[in-house]
C-alpha cells in the first residue's frame, strides 16, 4: 500500500505547489505588491492548517477513507475553480476551498502509514510517504511554468486539475476495495504500543514546537524565492522555477534520511539539527547572488524543512493513543502548515518596506533564537 500513498500524497500536494512559482504571474495580473501576493498565499495556508483540526478529529470518528479521497479529488475540483477565477478575490476564495478540501489527507494518511510497518521502522516509512509530496513541489514549478508559457497561470491549474481528479476517485475506490473504512479498522494491522513515562510527556510541546517552527519559518521564505529571483537577479520566471524546485528536491533525500537517522539514533538530535540550520542558512540568501551558491543554500534550507517533517509525525504518533492519534495530528498539521498564512504577510510587509535583505535577516534570525532555546531545552533528553 506505501507506493499507492506516496502516488496520493503527490496527487494531494500538486495543486497547491503550483501557487509559488505561478505567483510571479499572477503578481503581474492582479497588479500586487509583496504584502497583497502574500495575502493569496496566505487564502490557502490558513484555511489548510485551520481544516486540519475538524478533520483529524474526523477521522477519528469516521475513518479514514472519505477524508483521503477528498484530500485528492476535492483539490482538484478546487483547482479547477483557482484556475478560472477572473478576480484576485475569487482567486483567494478558490483557494481557501483549495485548503479546506485537503485539510483531511494528513491527519488521515499518516496513521495509516505508521500501520504498514514495524514502529521500529516509522521514521523512515514516514519518510517514504513523503517523497509523493516533495515530487509535487520538485515537479510543479517545472511543470507549472512549461504549461503556463502556452496557456498562461490558468492553464497550469486547469490541465493539471482533471488528472488528479480522476486519480481521486480511483483512490476512493481503491481504498474501498481494501477495507480501509471505519467499520474494518479493527482489522488493520495494530502495531503494540508503549505508553511513555510522564516524565518524559513534558517535552512534548517543546519539542513538536521547535519541528512546528522549522517549518513554518523555511515555508514562509521558500514562497518569496520565485519574486525574491525575478526581481532581484533580474532572471526568467522559467529559471526562478528551477531554484524553487531546488529547494522542494532536497525532499527526497532528506525526509527518508531524517526518518532512518531517527528510529537509529533518536528524534531529538534529528530536530535539533534542522532547527539550528534553518535559521543561518535563511540569512544566507542575502549574501549570494545568482549563480551555484544560491541553490547550495536553497537545497540546505529544504533540507531542513523535510528532515524536521518524518520525526515530529513519528514522535507523536509514538507519544499519542491510537484512539486520538489524527485528533492530535490534526492539530500539528494546523500549525506546521497554517502558520506560513500567519508568517508571510508579516514577511511581505517587511520586503515591501525594508527589502529582501531586511526579511531574510529578520527570518534567520528569529529561527536562530528559537532553535537554540529549544536545543537548551531538549539537549538532554534522547528519544
Amino acid at each position: 500500500m506505501l507506493p499507492l500513498f506516496v502516488l496520493a500524497h503527490y496527487s494531494h500536494h500538486v495543486l497547491s505547489a503550483l501557487l509559488t512559482p505561478l505567483l510571479p504571474s499572477i503578481r503581474d495580473e492582479f497588479a500586487l505588491d509583496y504584502t497583497r501576493a502574500g495575502w493569496i498565499v496566505s487564502a490557502f495556508t490558513l484555511s489548510y492548517g485551520i481544516s486540519q483540526v475538524p478533520a483529524g478529529w474526523l477521522a477519528d470518528r469516521i475513518g479514514p477513507r472519505v477524508l483521503l479521497a477528498v484530500g485528492v479529488a476535492g483539490v482538484a475540483l478546487a483547482g479547477l475553480l483557482a484556475g478560472l477565477s477572473p478576480t484576485y478575490v475569487t482567486l483567494a476564495g478558490s483557494l481557501i476551498l483549495l485548503g479546506i478540501a485537503g485539510g483531511g489527507y494528513h491527519p488521515a494518511s499518516a496513521p495509516l502509514v505508521s500501520t504498514l510497518v514495524k514502529p521500529e521502522n516509522r521514521g523512515r516509512a514516514l519518510g517514504l510517504h513523503q517523497i509523493g509530496g516533495t515530487l509535487s513541489y520538485f515537479s510543479a514549478p517545472l511543470i507549472a511554468v512549461a504549461i503556463a508559457s502556452a496557456l498562461t497561470w490558468r492553464g497550469s491549474f486547469i490541465v493539471i486539475a482533471v488528472p488528479v481528479l480522476a486519480f481521486g476517485i480511483i483512490f476512493y475506490l481503491l481504498l474501498g476495495r481494501v477495507k480501509y473504512t471505519p467499520r474494518s479498522q479493527a482489522t488493520m494491522p495494530q502495531n503494540p504500543e508503549v505508553t511513555p513515562p510522564r516524565s518524559r510527556l513534558r517535552y512534548f510541546i517543546p519539542f513538536i514546537a521547535l519541528g512546528v517552527t522549522t517549518q513554518i519559518f523555511v515555508m514562509s521564505t521558500i514562497f518569496f524565492i520565485p519574486l525574491f529571483a525575478v526581481d532581484s537577479f533580474q532572471i526568467s520566471e522559467g529559471v526562478a522555477a528551477t531554484l524553487l524546485s531546488t529547494a522542494y528536491i532536497a525532499g527526497l533525500w532528506a525526509g527518508p534520511l531524517g526518518g532512518y537517522l531517527s528510529d537509529r539514533i533518536g528524534k531529538v538530535p534529528i530536530i535539533l539539527t534542522a532547527g539550528l540550520l534553518a535559521g543561518p542558512l535563511i540569512y544566507l540568501l542575502n549574501l549570494v547572488g545568482y549563480g551555484w551558491g544560491i541553490y547550495v543554500i536553497l537545497l540546505f534550507i529544504g533540507a531542513s524543512m523535510y528532515m524536521s517533517m518524518p520525526v515530529s509525525e513519528a514522535y507523536i504518533i509514538s507519544q499519542t493513543p491510537e484512539r486520538n492519534r489524527s485528533t492530535v495530528l490534526g492539530v500539528y498539521y494546523f500549525a506546521s502548515r497554517g502558520g506560513p498564512g500567519l508568517i508571510t504577510p508579516v514577511v511581505g510587509y517587511i520586503i515591501d518596506r525594508s527589502g529582501f535583505q531586511a526579511g531574510f535577516a529578520v527570518m534567520g534570525g528569529t529561527m536562530l533564537v528559537i532553535a537554540i532555546a529549544g536545543t537548551l531545552f531538549l539537549w538532554k533528553y534522547r528519544a
